[in-house]
């Protein structure tokens, strides 16, 4: 088999040769005892470099990709549910489109599509969130499959980096206190990607029952300001236990972690689930879109390519 993080030019199995990837410790999840704080750090490890390596774009894109994908991560472990949470932003700027998802599984994946010429005109490759995206919104979206209803949050795209936008979404849709540090790039062992999440708590179930309002305000405040003592370096650091981090930043607090989740290498293209969609358009359609009889399509997630003889793949009832 060809290096799995290369992409297949004509994979003639039903999934595409992508990695065999898990990281056991991916998502550590944690709490301060009988304080409202509880968080989780994500390390994606050579994960990241699994994913961010699909696509051939510039270091600033790969940079924020990565942020969406621990992002995405931290933010879907925090939930119980079946099926997939996804981070998607659409903007007018250099990254017209970032999308992120997890499964309740913690299988990962994501992409992002960049304008070559708009992101020329920003010269810098210390580009942030707000600068690459530009106006547009930010949606958080957890589908749990046709039988459930789905839910969604969208705001509009509001603050410089990515963490500043899911600060806002939790602020205007959510209500809730919480705080994000995220940070993502290339280590000499390959791309890495990090997210510590810090939420408060309802003051009931672990808070001590004699703690009021004022000190509960002043036990999360206290918790925001040693995380934002964090530094990148710490976060991407793999050398540096999850662990260990967390036990630098918030061992005076009564620091309480709970069971690590492991996250996985998570593309689900397949060749039956794109035949299904070619099935769905037809035959006019289908005779335009080949090239000397044969179709090709891409999955944007893993940019494999997948290709089908034209004679093999029938129409459906809609006209062309």
């Amino acid at each position: 088999m060809t290096d799995p993080n290369q992409p297949s030019p004509a994979p003639h199995d039903d999934r595409p040769p992508v990695p065999d990837l898990t990281v056991p410790c991916g998502v550590l999840p944690f709490h301060l005892e009988q304080k409202p704080v509880r968080g989780r750090l994500v390390r994606l490890g050579a994960l990241a470099e699994a994913l961010l390596s699909r696509h051939d774009n510039p270091d600033v894109v790969k940079k924020l990709t990565g942020q969406a994908l621990a992002l995405t991560a931290g933010l879907a472990t925090a939930l119980k549910f079946q099926g997939s949470f996804s981070l998607q932003a659409k903007g007018d700027g250099a990254v017209p489109m970032l999308l992120a998802d997890c499964t309740d599984d913690g299988t990962l994946r994501g992409y992002a599509r960049a304008d070559e010429d708009k992101l020329a005109l920003l010269n810098g490759a210390d580009a942030e969130a707000g600068a690459l995206l530009g106006s547009g919104y930010l949606a958080f979206t957890c589908d749990q499959g046709p039988d459930m209803e789905r839910y969604q949050g969208i705001v509009a795209l509001e603050g410089e980096t990515l963490a500043e936008m899911t600060g806002h979404y939790f602020q205007t849709s959510e209500q809730l206190a919480n705080r994000v540090w995220l940070a993502a790039g290339p280590r000499a062992e390959g791309w890495r990607g990090t997210a510590l999440i810090l939420e408060r708590v309802a003051g009931e179930g672990g808070i001590d029952p004699e703690m009021d309002e004022a000190s509960q305000k002043d036990a999360w405040e206290t918790a925001v300001t040693l995380a934002s003592t964090v530094k990148e370096e710490e976060l991407l650091d793999d050398a540096l236990a999850p662990e260990r981090l967390l036990y630098r930043l918030f061992h005076a607090e009564g620091l309480v972690i709970g069971q690590p989740r492991p996250l996985s290498y998570g593309c689900r293209c397949s060749r039956a689930r794109l035949t299904s969609v070619l099935e769905g358009f037809g035959d006019a359609d289908l005779d335009e879109m080949a090239e000397s009889g044969e179709i090709s399509m891409t999955c944007e997630f893993c940019n494999t390519t997948f290709r089908f003889a034209r004679s093999e793949v029938r129409g459906g009832s809609r006209a062309g």
